[in-house]
């Protein structure tokens, strides 16, 4: 008898802690990752909340774009003047950058599409039940861009299509040359006896050029980090504000993180513009 009883006490005191732990449990799943949670799986393919949310972004990108060409008019409407407005205000910040209106031109679809998304994204993660409401005790939706893995995708496209772009403008050869310059290497003999200092002046441009190549790499990371380390701040700013007092207190953080999300949308959208004018420059005409 003694045994039994103290089986059983033994049980009785084993089951609190695993409820204890299993409340610990579900504590820990609601908390801000850094990583985004996969909420289902297609096949084995993981939709994660952040993957979820960028559809809902692309999906709302859509509506604008077929509201703006169904509405499009000759008499515009005060909608169409408030596009008409945007998008030449976007072009003529654009000029400032590059110069040339018909280069504006060439890479405004491209920047600009990656500004709206940029944009959607961190304001859909200000929206209420974004991060609350649960789906398998899990956040259904989670803003896109406080996912490192859609900035890091966002870099990575930003600066392959600057390359792309540059090697169309610029040709193969040329741009080659900007990170392995092969040119500089090639001068030496046939300006050597004019300019003896192109002996130490072109092997530095040589192992210049393959810096460059770094500097490509470093692009990625510098995008990709910035975007995702602002906005991920944010909504743990938020969450903790809203913990404290649920009601009037989180509002002028909230106004601040509608700025927040511009302001990071039109750098990383500024900087992409910046790396394609720089590619489509011919190296010479950089130095």
């Amino acid at each position: 008898m003694s045994l039994e009883s103290s089986d059983n006490s033994i049980e009785n005191i084993a089951q609190p802690e695993a409820v204890t732990h299993q409340g610990e449990t579900e504590v820990e799943e609601h908390e801000h990752t850094l990583y985004a949670e996969p909420v289902f799986h297609i096949g084995d393919f993981p939709i994660t909340n952040s993957l979820l949310s960028s559809w809902v972004a692309v999906f709302l990108i859509i509506i604008l774009a077929i509201s703006i060409r169904v509405k499009n008019s000759r008499i515009p409407s005060a909608f169409q003047s408030f596009m008409e407005t945007v998008i030449e205000g976007a072009l003529n910040m654009m000029d400032l950058v590059t110069n040339d209106r018909k280069k504006s031109e060439k890479v405004f679809p491209l920047v600009f599409s990656i500004f709206i998304f940029i944009l959607f994204n961190n304001w859909l993660g200000l929206l209420p039940g974004v991060g609350s409401i649960t789906y398998n005790h899990l956040p259904l939706l989670r803003g896109g861009t406080a996912d490192l893995n859609t900035t890091l995708a966002l870099g990575l496209f930003s600066v392959l299509a600057a390359n792309i772009f540059g090697i169309i403008s610029v040709g193969v050869w040329s741009y080659f040359n900007k990170f392995v310059n092969i040119k500089a290497i090639l001068e030496i003999p046939k300006k050597i006896t004019k300019e003896p200092t192109i002996i130490l002046v072109n092997p530095i441009n040589f192992f210049v050029g393959l810096i460059e190549i770094v500097s490509e790499i470093a692009k990625i990371a510098s995008l990709s980090f910035r975007l995702f380390g602002n906005v991920f701040a944010g909504e743990v700013l938020l969450a903790s504000i809203s913990a404290l007092a649920a009601f009037i207190l989180p509002l002028p953080f909230m106004f601040l993180e509608i700025i927040v999300g511009i302001v990071q949308a039109l750098i990383f959208a500024v900087l992409t513009l910046v790396y394609f004018t720089i590619a489509s420059t011919e190296h010479s005409a950089e130095h």
